[in-house]
């Protein structure tokens, strides 16, 4: 009888394994709903719980461990590694960031501005393409998120073409060219909650931090998606708008970027 019972714990430890590791993450790749909700919701809680660590802590960690310093290929590198073979992050990820390269090259842009840290991967993609002199200031809400996102570009060596800004972007946006001196941007990567895509584009309009000829680019406009920004840039005569349809991130999921130039 302990036998059976032996077996039958370990043949259900085995099924648990099975299903968290291998089955459902295959089953999520090709729903982007039920991709965040596994990855986004249950796995980081369950890991945070059992390792008392956070998701962006042990995203740090892996670049710490397999990027070399100073060097921000290897650092985009390690944590695309991570998030593909070890812990999904909410990052622009390795397919559309070939997108946003295309653009910011495309752009070689003078002042960029990053709506939206998180771990500062996007960061990082983007403040490694610009131009000589060329600087980004990337808003971020999230304290512990600026916290690692400043380690991560540290170690990618790029700390000196980034300024890291804690709080919101509704607050902050009218205050960019008194505290930074920046007349306007070249390029504007947004990134951050999606419901505030919308109000922030109009902000910036407002404040008068768009130019003529300003590109910006909106991730995950599909997948969660952001159809009232979508609407906007579209049908605003402001705009000349095209997208790039991709997958969301590290996984097989429809989602992709919108490219919208600003008309003036």
């Amino acid at each position: 009888n302990m036998w059976l019972l032996l077996l039958s714990c370990a043949g259900l430890l085995g099924a648990l394994y099975a299903l968290w590791s291998w089955f459902i993450p295959a089953v999520v790749q090709f729903n982007g709903s039920l991709a965040l909700l596994w990855h986004d919701v249950i796995v980081e809680r369950c890991l945070d719980a059992f390792t008392g660590t956070t998701r962006p802590q042990r995203l740090l960690r892996a670049v710490q461990e397999r990027a070399t310093r100073g060097d921000s290929e290897s650092v985009i590198a390690a944590i695309d590694h991570f998030c593909r073979h070890q812990e999904w992050a909410m990052n622009v990820g390795d397919e559309k960031g070939f997108i946003l390269d295309s653009v910011v090259s495309e752009v070689s842009p003078q002042t960029a501005l990053e709506l939206g840290t998180y771990c500062g991967y996007s960061t990082v993609r983007i403040a490694r393409l610009l131009p000589p002199g060329g600087h980004l200031i990337t808003l971020e809400f999230n304290p512990n998120y600026a916290a690692v996102a400043r380690q991560v570009i540290a170690w990618a060596g790029l700390e000196d073409m980034v300024q890291v800004v804690e709080g919101a972007s509704g607050d902050w946006i009218p205050h960019l060219r008194e505290h930074f001196g920046i007349e306007s941007f070249d390029f504007v990567f947004l990134d951050h909650w999606k419901e505030l895509y919308l109000p922030d584009i109009k902000l910036l309009e407002e404040c008068g931090l768009l130019r003529k000829g300003t590109v910006l680019l909106a991730d995950n406009v599909v997948c969660p998606g952001t159809p009232d920004y979508l609407e906007y840039v579209r049908k605003s005569q402001s705009y000349e708008s095209h997208y790039f349809g991709s997958h969301l991130e590290y996984t097989r999921a429809e989602d992709g970027l919108e490219k919208s130039v600003y008309l003036g």
